[in-house]
Parts: C-alpha cells; structure tokens; sequence
C-alpha cells in the first residue's frame, strides 16, 4: 500500500537545502516545485506522514520553516468575468496569489463580455478549459443582486466544484450552484492588504481546502491507479526535454493527473509510453488528452476500479 503523504511548504536559506530534497527522495516524498529568490528558496513537497518530524527537524537544524500547505497537488482555475486594464489592480490577482499561498497551482481565466465577447473565446471553450482544473474559483464584484441573480449563469456547464467569492456577506445557499460563498472579498481599486481583507482571503483559503478534503476523502474510496506525482517523477527521468520548459511549472500536478506543458503533437507518445518498474506503461493507467490550454498535454489518471490494480 501507498504511503499517505501529506503536503507542506518549506521555506529557508538557498544553502544547503538540497539535504532536504535528498532527505526527502530518500523517504519516499516527492519535490513538486522548487522556487528560488535572491538567498532563500521555497520547496512545495509532498512527505510521508510518518516521516513529517525527520523533515521538520533537519528544516529547523537549516534555520528554515515548514508549514502545513493544504493545497498541494491542486490547480485551480481563478475565473473573472473581466480581466481588463481599466480594471487593475484587480482582487483576483490576490485571490490567487494567496491560493498559492497554500500550495496551489492556480491560473487566471478572464471571461470577456459584452462588446468583448466578439474577440473572446468561445462560451465551450471557456467551460472545458475551466473543466480540466479542480476547482473553478469566481472572483465576482461588490453588487449582491448581481451575484445572486445574474453572475450565477456563469456556472452552467462547469462539473468541478464552484467556489464563489465577492464583496456582500451573503450566505452559500444565496447563490444558486455554487458550493461556497466566501464574502468580504470584493473588487476594489487597491491590492487586497488591510487586515479585514487579509482574513477574509484567510476563510476563503481554509474553505477551499475543506473542499479539496472532501474531493480526497471520496477518491480515497476508490484510488487512482497511480500517483499523480509518480507520473511526474517518471516525466522528469524519461523525458529531458521536459527540463527545457521555461514557465515556473513544467509538469502541473492535479488531484486526478497532471498537465504536461510540452506540445500534445509531438510529445503526447513518449507521455502515453512511460515505463513504470512494475511492469506497466502509463497509458494502461491514464488518460492522455490534448489540454484546452495553449497546446499542452492533460493527464487524467484512471481509478483502481476501472484498472483493475494500483502501482
């Protein structure tokens, strides 16, 4: 059986840290981004439960932090009906700068409208790109009518869970089809850093991770066939030129796959052929989708009931 692995955020001096990777690698747990500023790095792991302390205690021997990052291993689509100039600095930026926060992977996704609309991408188009994430969080305005009588057309179509956020202080079940409501969070002419708007971004953060513990709690009744960051660390080790991706996250994990940002035409092949040491390829045990954004590659990685057996 699978190791439970629990995701943290460690955070200290770019010296020396590769002894927590090789700690970490040695354990069993998986790196899933490194980011390096100036003297300090940030490494998003994934660490087996069991071993916690042993990471916790060499991070403090380092004089870095580890912290608990509930968010790890999920990509969140952060939807704005408008994402325009006239608009910045705009309150989703800071939705999603403190999604991260917490360990996601999150993407912007404005929604064009009106004269726009001419020029923006199609109705579907918008709903399956929104659709490959694991959750779609709506970043909506100031106008409680609005959000309770209009804005919530804007969820037809969307099968991931729906988490809303806007100024009013409405209750969840206000707002028609969407799982949560979080309030205090509205779109304002200045970045979100006053303490009351601090700690509404805190109860949205703590209301997504509720979600994404219940989405684990039900695939935990019938697993994926294999991890997610398995997959990724046979894309580093099998593919090299994965490591000639420039953007910050060359291999996006999800709750249920991963997003490859390598062309669907010409690497989707060598994606379906990974070998794993027991015997079975990747494309026994996922799916290998062209990704709605840009030409990426999307993997959905099948449960154990419908494989038949879990690596």
């Amino acid at each position: 059986m699978a190791a439970v692995l629990e995701p943290y955020i460690y955070e200290g001096g770019i010296h020396k840290h590769t002894l927590i990777t090789e700690l970490l690698e040695d354990l069993g747990g998986y790196l899933i981004q490194k980011i390096p500023a100036a003297t300090e790095v940030t490494l998003i792991m994934l660490i087996p439960k069991k071993d916690v302390p042993l990471i916790e205690e060499l991070g403090t021997k380092l004089l870095g932090k580890l912290t608990s990052a509930p968010l790890t291993g999920t990509e969140i689509a952060v939807v704005s009906p408008t994402l325009a100039a006239h608009h910045l600095p705009h309150s989703a930026c800071d939705v999603a700068e403190h999604l991260r926060r917490d360990g996601a992977n999150t993407n912007m996704i404005g929604l064009a409208r009106g004269m726009g609309r001419r020029v923006a991408l199609s109705a579907d188009y918008e709903r399956r790109l929104i659709n490959e994430h694991d959750i779609a969080l709506f970043s909506f305005g100031t106008f409680a009518d609005c959000i309770k009588n209009k804005k919530p057309k804007l969820f037809e179509g969307i099968d991931i869970p729906i988490i809303a956020t806007g100024g009013p202080d409405l209750r969840t079940e206000d707002v028609p089809n969407a799982d949560v409501y979080v309030g205090n969070i509205g779109r304002v002419a200045h970045r979100l850093r006053k303490s009351e708007e601090l700690s509404s971004l805190d109860i949205m953060n703590h209301k997504v991770a509720e979600v994404v513990g219940l989405m684990r709690e039900d695939m935990s009744k019938d697993p994926l066939s294999v991890l997610p960051p398995r997959v990724m660390k046979e894309i580093y080790e099998q593919i090299p030129q994965i490591e000639q991706v420039l953007t910050p996250a060359p291999v996006t994990l999800q709750l249920d796959g991963l997003r490859v940002k390598l062309p669907y035409a010409e690497f989707h092949k060598k994606v379906e052929d990974l070998q794993f040491d027991e015997g079975t390829r990747l494309i026994e045990l996922a799916r290998v989708l062209p990704s709605k954004m840009k030409n990426y590659i999307l993997i959905k990685i099948k449960r154990e009931s419908e494989v038949g057996f879990a690596i």
